[in-house]
């Protein structure tokens, strides 16, 4: 799981979560917004996804081919 460089809003972590799961960048974004209604750590458990994913390095999908074509 990466960050990705394009397709990004503030850090990519929404855009590289929703590439996991194969979800909608939209969807996480908003589950996220709502989630900051609620009480809980979600603007550091953001700020440390920040920090511990990596940026994409290798074009474009990198990090989501899942071993396929290597």
């Amino acid at each position: 799981m990466s960050r990705p460089t394009h397709g990004k809003l503030i850090a990519g972590v929404c855009a590289g979560l929703a590439r996991r799961f194969g979800l909608s960048p939209n969807v996480v974004r908003l589950l996220f917004l709502v989630s900051c209604l609620l009480p809980g750590p979600q603007f550091i458990v953001y700020v440390v996804l920040w920090i511990v994913l990596p940026k994409d390095t290798g074009g474009y999908g990198a990090g989501s081919s899942g071993g396929y074509g290597r």
